[in-house]
C-alpha cells in the first residue's frame, strides 16, 4: 500500500486516469530524436517534425493540429496527440530514440536561517558573513543566471528587487511572457525572464481555471516564489512568516545572481491545493529546451516522481537534463517527499543533482502541559493562541460523528470526520497520516475544537514540519505523541494546555535527515548512489505570493509575505545556489566537476560532531543524505574534481542497453554502468572480486601528493592503487583502481542483499576529498 501524500512539499506521480471524452483514444506523447545535427532554421526542425506526424496521420491538416510542442533548440522532439499504435510505429523509425506519454505529474512544496546554519557549519558566524564572503569572492560575476521550472514567481516581492545590480547579461537571449495579471515591466534587472507552458496541461484537463490560477508566469501558488528566493533571493531585512516567526534578514544563496522563471506546475482541477498540482512532462521539456537556448547557467527543479522510476529514455526531466549538461548548465533535482520508505528517490539520472532534506538548528517551540503536570515539547508557527488555562483533551478516534469505521485513519481528524457535538471548545488529538496536516486543523476548527495537538505517526520520527493552523495548536515529535495517547487513555477528565511558540536558535542535533526525504537505493540503477547530497528542507522561510494563504486551503484568507515550509523541494534551490557560486567562481569547469566539488567536500557530521542521524535518531548513510550535508564554502576549494563529459554519460546508458542520441552508436563491448567517473561508489550483488576505475583532476595548487584512506565497509575488503597520487600542475589528470572483494572472513555478518557502506578519501593534508561506498553481497 502506498504511503500517503503528508506534506506541503513538491510531489511528483504519475497520473493515471481517464483522458477528456473528446481524446478518448490519444493523448499526448513526447517523441523524442535526440538532439540537433547541423545548422537548420526553426521552420525546417518544425517541418521535419511534422513530415514524422504526417507518416501516423491521414492528411497535413490532421498532423499539424496534432502537434503541441516542436522541440526546436537544444532538444530534437516534439510533443503530439498519439494513438498508441501511432506511438508505436513512430517509435519502431530508426531516427526515434523513444515515444512516451505525457504524464501528468502532482506537486506541491520551500530562508532566513538556512544559509545561516550552513555558514555556522563552515565557520561563519551570521548570515551576512557568509553571504558577503560569496560576494566579495564574486562580485565581478553578478551575470550567473539560474532558470526555475515551478509554479511561477511574485514579482513584486522584496526578495527578486533589482536595486543596485548592473544592466541584464548580454548573454540573456529569452523573453518575458506576459498574461494575466504580469506584463513585461514585472521583469526587471533580478527577475530577468519568466515563460510559461500549458499546452499539455490543457490538452488533458481542458482550459485552465482561471479564477484560481494565472494564466500567465505569476505565481498563484506561492511554491515558486518560495524556491526563487532560496536560490537568488535579495538581502530582505526584518523578513518573518505569519506571527512573526523566523524573524531575520532574508536571503538567497546567490543574492546577486539572475532569475529566470518556467511555470510549468498548474492546479490539478478539482484537488486540494494544498497538496494537489500538477506537471506534465511535455511542458516541462519544452521550458528545458527554452531555458538551454536563451541562456541559463543553472537549472533548478524541484518536482520528481513517485512509484515506478521511468527509465532514462521516458523521462522528460532526465533527457532535458542531459541536454543541459552537454551545455555546460548544471541541474539539480529534489529527490522527492516519499520517505523513509527505501529505494523510492526520484530523478536517478547521475547527470543530475538529486538532493535529500535535512534540518537546520531552528525550532518553533510550543510543548503541551498535561493535566498531570508533565510538559512535553511541541513545535507550531501558528499566531493563534489560547488562553492560559487547562481544556479538555480527547482523541479524534474518541470524538468522531457516529458511523465513522474505526480504524486507524478514524484517528486522523479527517474532513467532516469530528463531531460538533463532542469537539467544541476541546484540544483535540490527532496522528499525522492521510490528507494534508493543515486540513487536520481546519476540520477540528469547523467542529467548533479550542486547538489541534498534531502527533506524529513512528515513520515521522522526530522530524516536525510546522504549519501556520487556522487554530492555536502545537505538534509532537512520535515518542511524545504516545505519551499524550498513554495519558488520555490513564484518566476520564484528561485535560491540556497549550504554550504559544517562540523561535530558538542553535538546537541541537542539527542537521538530521527529515523522515519525509526520499531514499535509496537507486531503484533504476542500483551501482549509482541517489540521492546525491543534502540540504535544508525542513521549516524553511522564503518569499511566497500574495494570493495564497499560508496553509493554501481555500478557507483560509490570510495572506503573508514569507512563509514556512518542507520539503526536498526546499533543499534542491539550496544546493542549486551552491552550484551557481561555484559556477561564477569556476566559469570552465564542467556540470560534472560541479557536482563532484559539492560532494566530495560534504560532511556526515552534525554540528556536535556526531553522525548525521535519521529522524528516528538512527545513524543515517549514504542512501539518506548520498555524499553528505551540503557545505558550498569548502567546495570553492575542492583539490581534486572528478569529471565526466557528455558521452560519458552515454556510454553509461549504453551499459543498460539504451542509446540515448542515434548520433552515437553504443560500442559491442558495453561499459560497466560503475565505471562512470562518479563522485561515489555502489557495487550491487558483489561476489568475488570487483575493480573499478575513477579519474581525478588537480583543481587545487599546481602541485600536491595526495595520499588514500578507506573505510571498507562491514563484509569487504577495499583495495585502492595507486595509494598516493603525485600532481605536477593544475589540471593534471590522474587515474586509480578500487578493488572491492567479498570477504570471507567477515561477510557472514551480512546477509545477502543487504547493503553496508564505507568510503574512501584522497588528501594531501590541506584538502579532503571524500566518497561514499555501497555495497550488497551477492
Amino acid at each position: 500500500m502506498k504511503k500517503p501524500c503528508f506534506l506541503l512539499l513538491l510531489f511528483l506521480f504519475s497520473q493515471v486516469g481517464a483522458l477528456p471524452s473528446s481524446y478518448d483514444h490519444r493523448q499526448v506523447y513526447i517523441v523524442y530524436l535526440g538532439g540537433h545535427s547541423g545548422i537548420k532554421t526553426q521552420q525546417e526542425i518544425l517541418n521535419h517534425h511534422q513530415s514524422f506526424l504526417l507518416s501516423v496521420k491521414n492528411n497535413e491538416e490532421e498532423a499539424r493540429d496534432s502537434m503541441l510542442y516542436s522541440y526546436k533548440n537544444s532538444i530534437n522532439g516534439f510533443a503530439a496527440f498519439l494513438s498508441k499504435e501511432e506511438a508505436t510505429a513512430l517509435s519502431q523509425r530508426e531516427e526515434v530514440v523513444s515515444a512516451f506519454p505525457s504524464q501528468a505529474k502532482q506537486w506541491a512544496l520551500q530562508t532566513t536561517r538556512s544559509w545561516d546554519f550552513i555558514g555556522l557549519e563552515e565557520g561563519f558566524f551570521g548570515m551576512n558573513n557568509v553571504t558577503a564572503s560569496m560576494e566579495m569572492k564574486h562580485k565581478h560575476k553578478k551575470d550567473i543566471i539560474v532558470g526555475l521550472l515551478d509554479s511561477g514567481i511574485w514579482p513584486e516581492s522584496k526578495s527578486f528587487s533589482d536595486e543596485g545590480m548592473g544592466p541584464v547579461p548580454k548573454s540573456w537571449r529569452g523573453i518575458c511572457q506576459e498574461g494575466d495579471s504580469f506584463s513585461s515591466s514585472d521583469c526587471n534587472r533580478k527577475l530577468i525572464g519568466a515563460r510559461y507552458y500549458l499546452k499539455a496541461y490543457e490538452a488533458y484537463y481542458g482550459p485552465l481555471n482561471t479564477s484560481s490560477e494565472y494564466r500567465s508566469p505569476r505565481d498563484h501558488d506561492g511554491h515558486g516564489s518560495h524556491t526563487s528566493s532560496t536560490v537568488a533571493g535579495r538581502h530582505v531585512p526584518g523578513a518573518s512568516a505569519l506571527g512573526g516567526f523566523g524573524l531575520g534578514l532574508a536571503s538567497g544563496g546567490a543574492p546577486w545572481a539572475r532569475i529566470a522563471m518556467y511555470k510549468v506546475c498548474w492546479p490539478l482541477p478539482g484537488g486540494n491545493p494544498a497538496l494537489e498540482n500538477t506537471c506534465f512532462e511535455a511542458d516541462m521539456l519544452a521550458a528545458m529546451d527554452d531555458a538551454l537556448s536563451d541562456g541559463v547557467d543553472v537549472l533548478s527543479i524541484s518536482i520528481g516522481t513517485t512509484g515506478t522510476q521511468p527509465a532514462y529514455s521516458q523521462d522528460g526531466i532526465a533527457l532535458g537534463a542531459l541536454h543541459a549538461i552537454k551545455k555546460g548548465v548544471v541541474v539539480s533535482c529534489s529527490a522527492g517527499n516519499s520517505g523513509p520508505t527505501p529505494a523510492t528517490s526520484s530523478n536517478l539520472a547521475p547527470w543530475i543533482i538529486t538532493v535529500g532534506a535535512s534540518s537546520i538548528d531552528r525550532v518553533f517551540y510550543s510543548p503541551v502541559v498535561l493535566g498531570n503536570g508533565i510538559e512535553i515539547k511541541g513545535q507550531s508557527v501558528t499566531p493563534s493562541k489560547l488562553k492560559k488555562r487547562f481544556y479538555p483533551l480527547v482523541f479524534a478516534a474518541d470524538v468522531v460523528v457516529p458511523g465513522t469505521p474505526k480504524n486507524i485513519t478514524a484517528g486522523q481528524c479527517l474532513p467532516n470526520s469530528l463531531s460538533p457535538e463532542k469537539v467544541k471548545g476541546k484540544i483535540v488529538f490527532c496522528f499525522r497520516g492521510n490528507g494534508p496536516r493543515v486540513g487536520k486543523g481546519m476540520e477540528v476548527k469547523r467542529a467548533g475544537g479550542a486547538a489541534v495537538i498534531l502527533g506524529n505517526l513512528p515513520s515521522n520520527g522526530n522530524e516536525v514540519s510546522v504549519d501556520a493552523n487556522v487554530l492555536p495548536g502545537t505538534t509532537l515529535v512520535s515518542d511524545d505523541a504516545i505519551r499524550v495517547m498513554k495519558y488520555i487513555n490513564s484518566t476520564k477528565n484528561a485535560k491540556a494546555m497549550i504554550i504559544p511558540a517562540v523561535t530558538l536558535l542553535h538546537t541541537k542535533p542539527a542537521p538530521f535527515m527529515a523522515a519525509f526525504s526520499s531514499m535509496g537505493p537507486n531503484a533504476l540503477e542500483p551501482n549509482i548512489i541517489k540521492p546525491d547530497i543534502t540540504a535544508p528542507g525542513l521549516n524553511i522561510l522564503a518569499a511566497w505570493s500574495r494570493t495564497s494563504s499560508p496553509t493554501k486551503l481555500p478557507s483560509d484568507d490570510r495572506r503573508v509575505n514569507y512563509n514556512i515550509i518542507s520539503g526536498t523541494s526546499m533543499s534542491c534551490p539550496h544546493v542549486a545556489a551552491a552550484a551557481t557560486n561555484l559556477k561564477a567562481a569556476h566559469p570552465k569547469w564542467s556540470s560534472a566537476a560541479i557536482r563532484s566539488a559539492l560532494m566530495t567536500t560534504a560532511t556526515t557530521t552534525n554540528r556536535e560532531g556526531d553522525p548525521i542521524a535519521d529522524a528516528s535518531g538512527k545513524v543515517a548513510g549514504p542512501f539518506n543524505y548520498g555524499s553528505g550535508h551540503l557545505r558550498p564554502e569548502h567546495a570553492m576549494v575542492p583539490g581534486l574534481v572528478y569529471d565526466a563529459s557528455y558521452t560519458d554519460y552515454l556510454l553509461f546508458v549504453c551499459a543498460n542497453g539504451t542509446s540515448l542520441d542515434p548520433t552515437f552508436p553504443c560500442p559491442k563491448d558495453r561499459p560497466s554502468p560503475r565505471d562512470l567517473n562518479h563522485p561515489s561508489i555502489a557495487v550491487s550483488k558483489l561476489s568475488g572480486t570487483v575493480t573499478v576505475k575513477r579519474t581525478v583532476t588537480n583543481v587545487g595548487g599546481h602541485k600536491g601528493v595526495y595520499s588514500v584512506t578507506i573505510s571498507p565497509p562491514q563484509g569487504v575488503a577495499v583495495d585502492v592503487s595507486p595509494s598516493v597520487l603525485s600532481f605536477r600542475h593544475k589540471m593534471e589528470k590522474k587515474s586509480f583502481l578500487i578493488t572491492l572483494k567479498a570477504d570471507e572472513g567477515g561477510s557472514g555478518k551480512v546477509s545477502s542483499g543487504e547493503y553496508t557502506f564505507g568510503w574512501y578519501s584522497w588528501s594531501d593534508g590541506v584538502h579532503v576529498v571524500r566518497s561514499p561506498i555501497a555495497v550488497s553481497l551477492a
